[in-house]
């Protein structure tokens, strides 16, 4: 089993609920998501509140993870979402991830996914927050790792690379 075919099985995963594109130079592909809530007494018109949350996902394809490689595609995800982010008075969350399979995870990079941070709030919370989620799959062994965030992610990534082997 190679990472491609790992990614193609995550795509198809995401694809069910996220806008899937090929096409997100540096990275392998990319996944958006965007939900709007609003309620509402007894008529539409009278909304009593509203909430927008958006996430996007960066997938990336590497033959060995090294810890420059991993800081610099964390950068480059990082940007890439924050710069979409439009935060106004009912937007609640804009989380930017990035899932990285890879043949081989080096020591140094390993060690670095748990230390890879990153947070920015609008407007003291008042007009929402992005965090940063991180998992690092090792296709080869099956090993995945994650950030605090990214601790979700990682189990569906596990679970995706489960069914992949059966």
């Amino acid at each position: 089993m190679t990472a491609a075919e790992a990614l193609e099985q995550l795509l198809r995963s995401y694809g069910d609920y996220y806008d899937v594109s090929r096409e997100a130079a540096p990275f392998a592909a990319e996944a958006v998501f965007h939900s709007h809530e609003a309620q509402y007494f007894l008529v539409r018109a009278a909304r009593i509140a509203e909430a927008e949350s958006h996430e996007y996902v960066f997938f990336a394809l590497e033959s060995l993870l090294e810890a420059d490689r991993l800081n610099a595609l964390a950068e480059a995800a990082w940007e890439g979402g924050l710069s979409r982010v439009r935060p106004h008075r009912d937007h609640r969350s804009s989380d930017v991830a990035l899932i990285v399979l890879a043949d081989r995870i080096a020591p140094e990079a390993a060690a670095l996914v748990p230390k890879l941070r990153r947070y920015q709030s609008y407007r003291w919370g008042f007009q929402g927050w992005s965090h940063f989620r991180l998992c690092a799959a090792e296709v080869s062994t099956g090993r995945c790792l994650a950030n605090r965030q990214g601790r979700r992610i990682r189990d569906l990534v596990r679970d995706n690379l489960a069914k992949r082997s059966d």
